[in-house]
């Protein structure tokens, strides 16, 4: 079986997709507190970096409706990913959350843990792990199907985000592109 490799593409909605992934951080970091940030700066720091990212993804969507960008997959394995919100919850935002901050070297050194967390999610397509989905009743499902094209059968791996409980093998989707592998149900809304 061949594999056809596509470029995820999108690059500014993937990145602001991984950023909103992080909003539960920013807005703890804004209860919290950080000793050496005053708190108008940080309050405001933290409110920009939770509402642009979820606002220019809101716009991408938007976007994907106005302009009918849309494509139809048809289901073949999928796999729920609510537990990866709990890993992500435990895993990248208690520690991050829990590190003291008391000084500049601190701050710094957490910058630059968020830093390699923001690498990893752009690298390993975690954008989608979005803690507003979830709030809106949404459940992100990654599907792999395959797709037979004369001799070339590809099989690619998507997500898929919806309200629907479930996503058997064979259902044909009507969705709504958000990048090249992140896709939006268009009826199950």
């Amino acid at each position: 079986m061949n594999r056809i490799n596509t470029s995820e593409g999108f690059p500014i909605a993937r990145f602001f997709m991984v950023l909103a992934s992080l909003s539960p951080l920013f807005i703890l970091w804004a209860v919290r507190g950080v000793p050496c940030i005053s708190d108008i700066t940080l309050v405001i720091s933290c409110l920009v970096l939770v509402i642009v990212p979820n606002i220019i993804l809101g716009i991408r969507l938007l976007v994907a409706v106005r302009s009918n960008d849309t494509n139809e997959k048809v289901i073949g394995h999928s796999e729920d990913h609510r537990d990866h919100l709990l890993v992500y919850l435990f895993a990248v935002l208690m520690p991050l959350w829990d590190s003291g901050m008391n000084d500049s070297r601190s701050v710094y050194s957490v910058f630059i843990a968020l830093g390699f967390i923001l690498f990893l999610f752009w690298h390993l397509n975690l954008h989608y792990m979005n803690i507003v989905f979830a709030i809106f009743g949404y459940r992100v499902f990654s599907v792999r199907s395959e797709v037979a094209s004369g001799d070339i059968t590809s099989e690619d791996t998507i997500v898929i985000i919806t309200k629907r409980n479930s996503l058997p093998h064979g259902m044909v989707l009507n969705t709504f592109r958000i990048s090249n592998s992140v896709f939006w149900d268009k009826e199950g809304q």
